[in-house]
């Protein structure tokens, strides 16, 4: 039996749509605000280009790229972009958790549940409302998705297997994915970090150098050591918002739990232990758990 995400209900698509998409928005935005501002000092830096009406070109240049972020950073104040994304995101995740540990069996979900389906819908229905508090918005409420069920047939089919196939299931599709995933993701960020750092370097390395040459009187261009500094400000700032470093820590973190997870459930976990099991390794992979060690590594 394979499960996957086409098997989740529709508010889960809606939720994890809606947080790709305003994940892209905030980074653009974050990525053009940054840009703009080095593109400021550099036309700031470079030496200035007279039209024939007495126009500097290039000060007009700095001006226009320095008004381009005030805008930049008025549209991200009305969009709220990146709280959209991290809500959708805790939503989409949300749901996709209380989803598998109906469809395995896993705590409060097991089999002495009176009526599982009802005790499933109250629960998800509670995390939402917490999440609405401060400030996801329900598609269902807003007609931007059609009403629907939140137990899909393939739950139930998976539900409905012996603890064997459950098991296999979820060790495949979900914990074995997930522990790729972190890995996949503390590759991604160690070369980013590698990258970053690189850069900083270089760039605080180069200023440094034309400011000891200015100090001696040897060299008279503090405009281009600033314009590297704006720069390297500019690549250290999106370093610390793309949370590179504390990532790499939390996401290590993360796979380590799930690899003994997943030998305890592959030697040690019993049919009456499987419930709590599944408990735990989804508290292990809520994205609240990764924030919380990213910033004890922070």
């Amino acid at each position: 039996m394979v499960f996957r995400n086409a098997d989740l209900p529709g508010l889960f698509h809606h939720a994890d749509t809606l947080a790709i998409g305003r994940q892209q928005s905030a980074v653009k935005l974050t990525r053009t605000q940054l840009s703009l501002l080095v593109v400021g000092a550099a036309a700031a830096a470079l030496p200035q280009v007279r039209t024939g009406s007495g126009l500097q070109l290039l000060s007009a240049v700095s001006a226009l790229a320095y008004a381009g972020v005030l805008l930049a950073t008025f549209g991200a104040a009305r969009r709220h972009a990146a709280s959209h994304w991290q809500l959708n995101r805790s939503a989409a995740e949300f749901i996709k958790s209380m989803c598998w540990r109906y469809a395995v069996h896993g705590a409060p979900f097991d089999l002495s549940a009176p009526d599982p389906d009802g005790l499933f819908v109250a629960r998800v229905e509670e995390g939402l409302r917490e999440l609405k508090k401060v400030g996801w918005r329900d598609p269902r409420e807003e007609g931007e998705l059609a009403a629907g069920g939140l137990v899909t047939p393939g739950m139930r089919e998976l539900r409905a297997r012996a603890f064997s196939v459950r098991k296999e299931t979820y060790v495949r599709d979900r914990l074995i994915e997930q522990r790729n995933w972190y890995r996949r993701r503390q590759e991604t960020s160690r070369r980013a970090t590698r990258l970053w750092s690189t850069a900083i370097t270089l760039l605080t390395l180069l200023a440094l150098f034309l400011a000891v040459l200015g100090t001696f009187s040897v060299a008279q261009r503090a405009d281009v050591a600033g314009l590297l500094s704006a720069s390297a400000a500019a690549c250290l700032a999106w370093s610390e918002i793309r949370r590179h470093q504390p990532l790499i820590s939390a996401h290590s973190l993360v796979e380590q739990d799930l690899m003994e997870m997943h030998v305890a459930m592959e030697n040690t976990v019993t049919e009456r232990q499987w419930p709590q099991a599944v408990y735990e390794t989804e508290r292990i992979v809520s994205p609240q758990h990764t924030d919380w060690l990213a910033r004890l590594r922070s």
